[in-house]
């Protein structure tokens, strides 16, 4: 066992100690992280907007601070990204992670000073936490890859400007620097396909024992290094022993991924954003991911199925109940306030406080009332192509309003590693299985207000064409699950 490993188990024990010490004090820690919060920011020109001065518990601030999205925090943002100071937070952000949105278009999120070791230490606790539980610590000795976005930044109104897996690039310790790829000019590349020759390039001949990024591109990263060796991924790097993922459910790759390999591997998931490191798996043994309530963000909880009332309900961190899908709202030590991340998780403990994340709010199917999430269609798609031993690379989910005849129905574009001999087969299991997933998609069904699902089969490449087309590919970009449109279906449609 080398010292790096020895150390490596020495400091997890330490840093799962400070773990243990705030997760069995949830409600502690969150009365600590709103007062922080309220108190640091009550001179800025939110915190007097919204009598800050006056706030002294959590219900103060549900009272004076309303739910908002970035479209509706924006006068404040556009503000900061003017160079003005103390607008939501005190002085000037340190960097802005910029992403694409829907409506706004480029979205630009501050990062502070005070919320930068959020983001640099949610993976690394998590790498901690497994070591901790497991003993297993070898892997530190070999290289790691991180498939990210380019370090590049630029500036605006001289505050430096990137993607957030760049930013976190310039965090990485000098302890690890020596074990990371890709190398710096490689994460550069701003073309993904060229991006990922140049990583395979890189690690072939390496002892690559980490590999992290989201699972549709590793993926990628896996069947090209396949293509080129015609060997399993196990076998080219056969130290590799631990997949670290975050952005999507890895569920729906698992199967992929352990034929790619040629063998079963430990995986840590991680719920990252630009708003915040929220929650990391802490245990290889218990579902669902640690929330992070120690870490600057105060959070709050609305039903999913209540948040387009008009005063919905607001729960705090001691309100929450299991298996019930929320809204996750966020206030941060980087100025934002009451925000509505777009997330909905469930609790799948109370001690300590996990989640698992479900879905979007926007990101859903609900045309006839059903409110399908994505849980359910990923829930789904995994027990049907488990029981048929049926391989998926990737499927969204649309309605069909409008058909030329017969009855609406949802359909599935799914690509399939080799598409199952009797299609209907697996399309009837599937619809079966939403069944029990939804019930109100279940009394569709019945009540023959819908017809049973439909499949389009997608030819191989055709999703990384469609995300290719609209500028996505790569990154942290991700293909929603579902939609309440045809948008995707459409264009998916026209690349067949």
């Amino acid at each position: 066992m080398s010292v790096k490993s020895i150390s490596a188990k020495l400091f997890a024990k330490i840093v799962n100690a400070q773990i243990q010490k705030w997760a069995k004090n949830p409600v502690e820690a969150q009365e600590k992280v709103l007062k922080n919060l309220i108190e640091t920011a009550k001179n800025t020109q939110f915190g007097k907007d919204h009598n800050f001065q006056q706030i002294k518990n959590a219900q103060d601030f549900l009272k004076n601070i309303p739910v908002r999205d970035y479209e509706d925090l924006k006068p404040y943002i556009d503000q900061v990204v003017e160079g003005k100071e103390n607008i939501l937070w005190p002085g000037k952000p340190l960097y802005f992670a910029k992403t694409s949105g829907t409506t706004s278009g480029a979205k630009y999120i501050p990062l502070t000073k005070e919320s930068m070791p959020s983001h640099i230490n949610g993976a690394r606790n998590a790498i901690l936490s497994y070591i901790a539980e497991t003993g297993k610590a070898d892997f530190v000795d070999g290289k790691m890859i991180f498939l990210q976005g380019s370090p590049e930044m630029k500036t605006t109104n001289g505050i430096k400007t990137g993607r957030l897996s760049g930013i976190v690039a310039h965090y990485v310790p000098s302890y690890l620097q020596k074990n990371r790829l890709p190398s710096w000019e490689t994460n550069k590349i701003e073309d993904w396909e060229e991006k990922v020759d140049a990583i395979i390039e890189e690690t072939l001949p390496e002892n690559m024992t980490v590999i992290s990024g989201i699972p549709s591109w590793v993926q990628m990263y896996f069947e090209r290094i396949q293509e080129k060796t015609d060997k399993k991924i196990g076998e080219v790097f056969p130290n590799f022993n631990l997949f670290i993922y975050g952005g999507v459910n890895f569920e729906p790759y698992r199967n992929k991924f352990e034929e790619l390999i040629g063998r079963k591997i430990p995986s840590i998931e991680l719920f990252p954003a630009s708003e915040g490191f929220f929650a990391f798996q802490d245990s290889q043994y218990e579902k669902g991911m640690l929330l992070r309530l120690n870490a600057g963000i105060f959070y709050e909880f609305i039903k999913a199925d209540d948040f387009f009332e008009e005063n919905p309900r607001r729960f705090t961190i001691g309100e929450v109940e299991k298996s019930i899908n929320y809204v996750m709202i966020i206030s941060t030590n980087a100025g934002l306030w009451g925000y509505n991340v777009g997330d909905t998780v469930m609790f799948t403990s109370l001690k300590p406080y996990r989640v698992i994340v479900s879905g979007r709010i926007k990101h859903f199917t609900s045309a006839f009332g059903e409110h399908v999430i994505a849980k359910e269609v990923e829930h789904a798609m995994q027990e049907v192509s488990i029981a048929l031993n049926i391989q998926i690379n990737e499927f969204t989910v649309a309605p069909q309003t409008n058909p030329q005849q017969g009855l609406p129905y949802h359909e599935w574009f799914i690509e399939f590693e080799k598409t199952p001999e009797n299609l209907n087969t697996f399309a009837e299991q599937l619809d079966l299985a939403m069944q029990n997933q939804n019930s109100y998609y279940e009394d569709l069904i019945e009540g023959n207000i819908l017809r049973r699902l439909v499949i389009n089969p997608i030819p191989k490449g055709g999703f990384k064409n469609y995300m290719k087309s609209i500028g996505k590919l790569g990154g942290q970009n991700k293909l929603p699950r579902l939609s309440n449109d045809r948008k995707i279906a459409s264009a998916l449609e026209k690349l067949k």
